[in-house]
């Protein structure tokens, strides 16, 4: 079975929802940082 996931296009880390994905965006891209809130909600990271 495949899952889709959502990746932050800024930290790579993956979501199960495209709304985390956008959360995580936006404060990487304000802070440039990881938010640690957000990111332990990540179900891991996409290496490229």
């Amino acid at each position: 079975m495949v899952t889709a996931v959502y990746v932050c296009s800024i930290c790579q880390f993956a979501y199960k929802t495209k709304s985390l994905a956008q959360q995580c965006e936006q404060f990487c891209k304000k802070y440039h940082s990881c938010n640690i809130e957000i990111t332990r909600k990540s179900v891991g990271e996409v290496k490229v």
